[in-house]
């Protein structure tokens, strides 16, 4: 039986920000991967005997935990400067 983890971080915004749930409740916005950290910290889950690549943990969408720009911003054309 497959469980969803309890942890999900969102997309990266346009500010870098990520949303991240916990337990389905929102938790916060996490700029790097130390806020993330923090938050699962904060809300007594056992993220020290986990990587933060485990699937049961953490549900990253939209990048994994090295991503902090925005993903979701259709390619631009690549046009000259000048």
């Amino acid at each position: 039986m497959s469980t969803r983890p309890p942890v999900v971080v969102l997309p990266a915004a346009s500010d870098g920000g990520r949303q991240v749930t916990i337990n389905g409740e929102p938790a916060g916005t996490a700029y790097s991967l130390f806020d993330v950290l923090d938050l699962v910290h904060r809300a007594d889950l056992p993220a020290e005997d986990r990587a933060v690549d485990d699937p049961e943990l953490i549900e990253w969408r939209g990048g994994g935990p090295y991503d902090w720009t925005e993903t979701d911003v259709p390619d631009a054309p690549d046009t000259p400067n000048g």
